[in-house]
């Protein structure tokens, strides 16, 4: 394995102490925005912020049916499914995680509208509409939603360097950006040719549904069920909404190659320690085990020394393997658990693989703090609690509290 010191050496030289650090920035009290103020213990986190949202009302459900002198009255029809909105951010459509809900949160706040912030789709819901109806005529009964669409960028406080030469904490464009789709309370309703209707409404779109140009709507039908028109059968569900910049469902390459690959490292070794406290990532000796918190000593068989790999920097973020100097492996999220909040921090042969590749944000210079982000899976790193033995940790959003935020100390 290569540790010879080389361009990428020249690249971790500037985690150096070279400047007093500058006064911490404010508390963010508001959704993060490119550019806005961030503080130290927020290296550790990251947020979503919305770029783009489209609101469309769309039909979901919808039955042309013909009502005749007696037969006006309450009735209950059973609707034909035309369109299936799902709830998904990204590449996550389960919602599972802090940063899809706090997503789908912006949204809501974005566009003002009640939307769904949890996993569900359209399909749930009944298909039977129940209407009172007055009047003779054709009717289009139907099921509804504004449908909310959009794309979202990811934030990560990083080091930005001033007009004046000075330095600060600013969140900045981090991995990770893509779109969503959710949808408002489905409202359901019966509509006839010769209705007012406000335009761009869901029962505007309803009405736009029955045709009523068409022969086949202008034409006597028996009281009940209308055969579909031709634009009722040119509805279908919509496709899934590609992100704008065309990279959202994409990741990252991950591969299951365990085949060791020779790494260009750093000279110098680095403990990635808890701010303040003796506790730092310590590697494991067994493969099943993962990466904790362990006190350094003269018997950590430097388990807790780590060399920066192959490393690049883009606007000044670190992207770099993590190379354990006790147990020669490479950090990584298993791929089995590459999608689970609070996955273990494991250590496996060193590959080309981006579930082992590590981006670096830091603090400003004189500072050796930084927060960590994985690659593949866009989560940073940090630990439920401070505690011997504590793995280190997974989290979408990152840890709140601050205990993502670590000190990257040469050794």
């Amino acid at each position: 394995m290569a540790t010879t010191a080389t361009a990428a050496a020249g690249a971790v030289t500037a985690l150096s102490l070279a400047a007093q650090p500058a006064a911490a920035a404010p508390t963010r009290t508001t959704e993060a925005r490119p550019g806005d103020a961030c503080t130290a213990a927020d290296l550790g986190t990251r947020h979503p912020y919305i770029r783009t949202t489209e609101v469309s009302p769309t039909i979901t459900h919808f039955k042309g049916w013909y009502v005749t002198e007696g037969t006006t009255g309450q009735q209950t029809v059973s609707t034909d499914t035309t369109t299936v909105i799902t709830v998904s951010v990204g590449l996550d459509d389960t919602i599972e995680t802090s940063f899809a809900t706090e997503a789908l949160s912006n949204v809501k706040a974005t566009v003002g509208l009640d939307v769904k912030l949890e996993y569900t789709s359209t399909s749930k819901e009944s298909n039977s509409v129940t209407w009172n109806l007055t009047q003779p005529g054709y009717y289009g009964f139907y099921k509804g939603t504004k449908k909310v669409t959009g794309t979202y960028g990811s934030l990560n406080c990083n080091r930005a360097q001033q007009d004046d030469g000075s330095w600060a904490l600013e969140w900045t464009e981090g991995s990770g950006s893509g779109s969503f789709t959710t949808f408002t309370t489905l409202e359901e309703g019966a509509v006839r040719c010769q209705d007012s209707v406000p335009a761009d409404s869901i029962m505007a779109r309803a009405q736009a549904l029955l045709d009523c140009g068409s022969a086949a709507a202008r034409a006597d039908h028996p009281a009940g069920e209308v055969a579909p028109t031709a634009r009722q059968k040119q509805v279908s569900p919509a496709p899934r909404p590609a992100p704008a910049d065309g990279t959202s469902t994409q990741r990252p390459t991950a591969s299951a190659s365990t085949t060791r690959t020779a790494l260009d490292c750093s000279t110098e070794a680095y403990k990635i320690a808890v701010p303040g406290k003796p506790l730092s990532w310590g590697a494991p000796l067994l493969a099943d085990d993962g990466v904790r918190l362990r006190p350094s000593s003269i018997f950590s068989a430097h388990l807790d020394n780590w060399r920066l790999c192959n490393v690049t920097e883009r606007n000044g973020v670190i992207e770099a393997s993590l190379w354990n100097w006790g147990n020669g492996g490479c950090a990584t999220v298993a791929e089995q658990n590459a999608s689970t909040e609070r996955a273990v921090l494991m250590t496996v042969p060193c590959a080309e693989d981006d579930l082992q590749r590590f981006y670096i944000y830091r603090d400003v210079p004189g500072s050796s703090k930084i927060g960590v982000q994985n690659k593949y899976t866009g989560s940073m790193m940090g630990y439920d609690r401070y505690a011997d033995g504590e793995f280190i940790r997974q989290y979408s959003s990152g840890r709140q509290d601050g205990s993502g935020t670590f000190d990257l100390t040469g050794v």
